[in-house]
């Protein structure tokens, strides 16, 4: 029998078949509960179509040679679909319940009281919003202090990346147990306070603005826009992350880039956040100065560069645009 906890998502929809499948994939007994009260030839229909999306989903990444599509079936067999009727005999056991229902705040509450009424009373409570704030969510549990928001990217069976946001009477307890648990599934959790947009989509939403904007004004094609990002931007920051970057680079060229933008556009949305200014002013610039966003004080800085290069080779080599060098010498 297995040691591994069961989880449970509420909400039957494209994000809950997402998170069943991680969680059975991961070797979970996955519980999907339909939020809604069907009849039951509709749910039925809604239980085969959420079984069969998921299948699906394996049977594609299978068939990219990620896995062996003969264990879908042992898989599948971990995944288990309830009616709000039977909701309770669902979620008994699960130690993880997921919210996932639509971006409308009555039927969190709805959710949450389904949480409250039927979870164990140790389960932790995590809301997928992209949307609504923990430190607003929280006061519709009867448990704030089991409830954090898990904002997936979809895909969710394929994205790694999961940002962790408790409110302010979340327990430590709560957050360190749900991320130990993405963790041992093979997700990366990040954690972020209650605001705004997270973190990918605050700065998804800056970038895809912007590049909107270039095509608006034509600066370039919607189709060089994309191509400068596919091989460009998302190369680089695939490797190095945003602030590594600027580390990378260091942050004095990102201050003058800045104001000179600024100026040229006299837009202030250009302008340097303070710290940039900051580190500007105390000497931290990145790589050259020995710190900046990181320190590098007790790093051998040419071997962190070559396994830097070595990542930009392979992410390369997964873009097929790698080649080797022309021997056959033409020049003139």
């Amino acid at each position: 029998m297995s040691t591994r906890p069961a989880i449970a998502c509420i909400g039957a929809g494209r994000m809950g078949r997402g998170i069943a499948h991680s969680v059975a994939y991961a070797g979970h007994r996955a519980v999907l509960v339909d939020a809604k009260s069907r009849s039951d030839e509709d749910f039925s229909r809604l239980r085969n179509e959420a079984l069969a999306e998921i299948q699906g989903g394996l049977a594609s990444v299978a068939a990219l040679g990620a896995f062996d599509a003969a264990v879908i079936p042992v898989i599948m067999d971990r995944i288990s679909v309830f009616s709000l009727a039977d909701m309770a005999q669902g979620i008994a056991g699960c130690e993880i319940v997921f919210e996932a229902v639509p971006e409308v705040l009555d039927s969190k509450r709805d959710a949450f009281a389904l949480f409250d009424a039927h979870a164990d009373d140790d389960a932790i409570l995590a809301s997928t919003t992209s949307t609504i704030l923990s430190t607003e969510l929280a006061g519709l549990t009867q448990r704030p202090e089991n409830f954090l928001n898990a904002h997936w990217l979809n895909p969710a069976f394929l994205m790694p990346l999961i940002e962790l946001s408790p409110s302010d009477v979340t327990t430590g307890r709560t957050l360190s147990r749900l991320r130990e648990l993405l963790e041992a599934m093979g997700k990366v959790p990040i954690v972020c306070k209650a605001s705004p947009g997270y973190i990918v989509p605050r700065i998804q939403a800056l970038a895809m603005n912007e590049a909107a904007r270039l095509v608006e004004e034509g600066v370039a094609s919607a189709e060089d826009v994309d191509k400068a990002v596919t091989y460009g931007f998302g190369l680089r920051f695939g490797v190095l992350g945003l602030l590594e970057f600027i580390d990378w680079g260091g942050g004095d060229i990102l201050y003058y880039a800045s104001n000179y933008l600024r100026d040229a556009f006299d837009d202030d949305r250009f302008k340097a956040p303070n710290v940039i200014s900051q580190n500007m002013k105390e000497g931290r610039i990145g790589l050259k100065t020995g710190s900046g966003f990181f320190d590098y004080s007790k790093m051998d800085v040419e071997a962190y560069r070559q396994r830097r290069m070595a990542d930009f080779l392979r992410a390369l080599e997964g873009a097929g645009m790698t080649r080797g060098p022309v021997l056959d010498d033409q020049s003139q």
